[in-house]
């Protein structure tokens, strides 16, 4: 009885365990076959680069399906203004440079031929944790010939790195740290998130002293950054990143102070000051030098975020505009120039690694002219044809507006402002008049420069008459006119389009929403480091058959200068048509 017993409670307690193992294992196998269809499924918009002769590349990511795609700088710069792209389908494609970020190390290709391209889906990097999983992929040490990307698995092993310059332009801010494995080749190839989605872009990598390859320390620039600056290189720019125009240091309290600020600086102007402990930056908390180039490092040249400062125990809250952090010549990198920014030991040549004679290379062909078509070179662009695209874009956006090409004459609008004040403002190509009471405004146009007229308002007749031109006459009108990229709007809005031009020593920012190109409003100032006239459009109005802003606010600095509403426009009178003994005011007589 014992025996059987003993037996009995033996098979009694080893079913349960086995029936435990048998779900394990296959919890284990759904796991395994759910990785493996993510990684299938990714690796269709995983893109091996290689330059024209086969002799340089690297990796690289599709993200949309007319063939846009990002990589690093580095790579890029290595291949010229066209470069050989292939795709795990086998098939090989001509791309073409569109815009570059020497300093973020980010570039951005469009691949032709399709417009029906595999792409990635992108993420949202902050939402990474430390010990989340990660895959890489790509071409490392330029063996995928076949254009099949290989993949690596680890996990994100730090956040929010910062790296110095190191003697370059090169500064990777507020970068993914992982120990997936990464090698050179797989130079900016995509990192994706355990649910298949694009987190980031591999640049760096340590390595041994005696050897080129990962030791267990990447670095993936993180999609959030790269998604700022995402507008500008669709642009065709060579992008620039941001610095706030003051320097930061770290107390023994561990609290951020300003040590120095440069006194033409909109943060000055603001009022930020030496000795100002600062508080948070675009919403993210600073307890240190390095966390503040974090933050600031991940932003364009020309946003305007807000700021928070304590003084005296006191905090205060300013939107600041960033200026550029380097020179336009020091940014003047054309993208077939060989790159000089690779850090040593950090950026290793792929094509030191194996045997160069025996490796086989993508064949070669002769690029069609349609798309030789799609590079123009351009002073300052690293492809001007994609800023004429965005224009164009932009433009269309603006078909309601295109009646005004033909209203060239004298404009004369009436209306009243947000305390009850009546206003009469004379639009003519002599010059603009704006009847406000106690605040009367002149500003002759023949001979005459841009002034603050009225004064206070940062050069509102000025401004106004930089809409006539832009809504009469179009690019024609402007020295420069170019796509600029994407802002928010007033520092705090939903990311906006922005067209820029210059004209008589204005410069003009031209806002437009993007979702539905709609003409929301502009910034115009009367030179460099002063606060411009801002001009938001709340509300558009049929004058004869035309559509133009009825409400509008007007600000300068930090106060708002006028609410106005429009409700009588009169347009086209030419100034020759000007009856001699008309009704207008005397002050006006002597240009209208």
């Amino acid at each position: 009885m014992i025996v059987k017993w003993t037996r009995y409670a033996s098979a009694f307690l080893v079913v349960p365990w086995i029936q435990t193992l048998n779900a394990v294992e296959t919890e284990v196998l759904v796991a395994e076959r759910s990785r493996v269809a993510i990684v299938q499924n990714i690796a269709t918009s995983v893109v091996a680069i290689f330059s024209s002769d086969g002799t340089g590349g690297g990796s690289g990511v599709l993200i949309t399906p007319d063939g846009y795609a990002l990589s690093n700088f580095h790579v890029t710069s290595e291949c010229g203004e066209f470069m050989k792209c292939g795709l795990n389908d086998g098939k090989l494609y001509d791309a073409v440079i569109v815009g570059i970020d020497p300093t973020g190390d980010v570039a951005l290709i469009k691949m032709l031929g399709r417009d029906d391209f595999p792409h990635a889906i992108l993420g949202d990097s902050d939402t990474l944790n430390v010990g989340d999983w990660t895959y890489a992929m790509g071409n490392p040490f330029l063996l995928a010939t076949d254009f099949q990307p290989t993949v690596t698995a680890g996990i994100v092993s730090g956040l929010h790195r910062y790296q110095y310059p190191a003697n370059t332009l090169l500064e990777y801010t507020d970068c993914i740290q992982v120990d997936t494995s990464i090698n050179p080749g797989n130079s900016g190839g995509p990192l994706f998130n355990a649910a298949g989605e694009l987190v980031g872009i591999n640049g760096r990598i340590a390595v041994e002293k005696r050897g080129r390859v990962n030791v267990g320390a990447g670095y993936a620039i993180s999609l959030n950054q790269i998604q700022h600056f995402l507008d500008h290189l669709r642009g065709g720019h060579v992008v620039d990143h941001a610095t706030l125009g003051a320097t930061v240091t770290t107390g023994q309290d561990r609290t951020v102070h300003v040590d120095t600020i440069l006194e033409h600086s909109d943060a000055y102007r603001r009022g930020l000051r030496e000795g100002d402990e600062v508080v948070s930056f675009a919403g993210r908390p600073v307890g240190s030098v390095n966390q503040f180039k974090n933050i600031l490092g991940i932003y364009p040249n020309g946003w305007s975020l807000p700021l928070v400062y304590r003084r005296e125990g006191m905090k205060h809250e300013i939107i600041v505009e960033l200026r550029a952090l380097h020179r336009a010549t020091e940014l003047k990198q054309t993208p077939e120039a060989k790159s000089p920014r690779r850090p040593p030991q950090e950026h290793p040549d792929p094509r030191k690694e194996g045997d160069e004679a025996s490796r086989d290379k993508p064949p070669t062909e002769e690029l069609p002219e349609e798309y030789r078509r799609q590079f123009v070179k351009k002073a300052g662009y690293a492809n001007y044809y994609f800023n004429q695209q965005q224009q164009q874009r932009v433009l269309r956006g603006m078909e309601t507006l295109q009646s005004w090409r033909s209203s060239a004459g004298r404009w004369k609008l009436t209306g009243r402002t947000g305390t009850h004040e009546s206003f009469t403002l004379t639009m003519s190509n002599k010059g603009l008049g704006l009847q406000l009471p106690n605040r009367p405004g002149l500003q002759p146009l023949e001979g005459a420069d841009y002034l603050d007229e009225p004064p206070g308002s940062g050069g509102l007749l000025a401004a106004l008459q930089q809409l006539k031109l832009f809504l009469t006459l179009g690019p024609e009108a402007f020295a420069e006119f170019f796509y600029l990229g994407s802002h928010p709007l007033d520092g705090r809005g939903v990311l906006v389009d922005v067209l820029l031009t210059r004209q008589g020593g204005v410069e003009t920012l031209w806002y437009f929403q993007k979702s539905d190109p709609l003409f929301i409003g502009f910034d115009s100032a009367l030179g460099t480091d002063v606060d411009p006239c801002e001009i938001r459009f709340q509300q558009f109005g049929d004058f004869g058959g035309k559509l133009f802003p009825s409400h509008w606010t007007v600000r300068h600095g930090i106060k708002e200068f006028a609410t106005f509403e429009v409700l009588t426009f009169d347009v086209g009178v030419t100034d020759g048509d000007k009856p001699p003994n008309s009704a207008d005011d005397d002050w006006m007589q002597t240009f209208l």
